[in-house]
């Protein structure tokens, strides 16, 4: 039976975002997953998560400045000391909260450079997070994003991004699988998701093509969630989707399974 985490920076956007917890809370969530914490203190996130007896699913570490379009630093010459001390400070955050899972973002490819040039680059910096995060028990996760929503992102493939992390070398580097990306990209969801099933630390969820509720669409989610049960994927199942109108009001997909 799958069990969902809501997605605090897409979900109950219809209030603040410390305000999101309770909200999350209400509509039977136990579990939040949200992209960057940073900008609050580690003991308000915490307190909110005790309060609303909530467990944290995941965080992203910084990934340089957003709203100038950056999305990430691991493939990002010369930014290697900004990375290394946003993996600590994810860390700490980690630790506060009570938190076990990383995902790092790996930025999109510069001007008038290559892939493959920049991938020893990506490897040296998520060798060093996968042991940083290894020393406290933590995942490291890295996600490909669809090149329709994120055009010039350094990993865009599932199986290419598999073949990445392994790479790494690291027993706690894994693949965060988002299946409104790997839909796009990839397809043949359910042999996708069986291939790469010991590598999987992370699920994602949204309808395609649009993104919103996982009730629509071309993705049939009732035979995906049975497919993760089928590779004895049991931990949070993020919902990271734009409600079509106020999250409450979309809900109604959640009963199937006991939300």
């Amino acid at each position: 039976m799958p069990k969902f985490a809501a997605n605090l920076t897409m979900l109950f956007t219809e209030v603040p975002f410390l305000d999101r917890f309770e909200a999350a809370a209400k509509a039977g969530f136990r579990a939040v997953e949200f992209l960057f914490p940073y900008e609050y203190p580690e003991a308000e996130l915490a307190r909110l998560l005790k309060l609303h007896s909530l467990e944290l699913a995941l965080i992203n570490a910084p990934a340089g400045d957003w709203q100038a379009g950056e999305r990430g630093l691991a493939a990002l010459p010369g930014r290697e000391d900004e990375f290394r001390a946003g993996i600590d400070t994810a860390i700490r955050y980690l630790k506060a909260l009570g938190g076990r899972k990383l995902h790092v973002m790996s930025g999109t490819i510069p001007a008038g450079r290559v892939k493959a040039d920049l991938t020893p680059l990506w490897l040296d910096n998520m060798r060093f997070a996968a042991d940083r995060l290894a020393e406290h028990g933590f995942s490291l996760l890295c996600e490909s994003l669809n090149p329709r929503n994120m055009p010039g992102y350094f990993l865009t493939s599932q199986h290419e991004t598999a073949d990445l992390v392994r790479a790494i070398g690291r027993a706690n580097a894994r693949l965060q699988f988002d299946v409104y990306h790997a839909q796009i990209t990839d397809g043949d969801l359910s042999m996708t998701i069986t291939g790469l099933g010991d590598l999987i630390g992370h699920v994602q969820i949204a309808s395609v093509p649009n993104r919103n509720e996982p009730d629509t669409g071309e993705v049939f989610y009732p035979h995906i969630f049975r497919v993760l049960d089928q590779i004895r994927y049991n931990d949070w199942i993020g919902c990271e989707y734009n409600p079509r109108t106020r999250t409450p009001d979309g809900l109604g997909w959640l009963a199937a399974y006991g939300s």
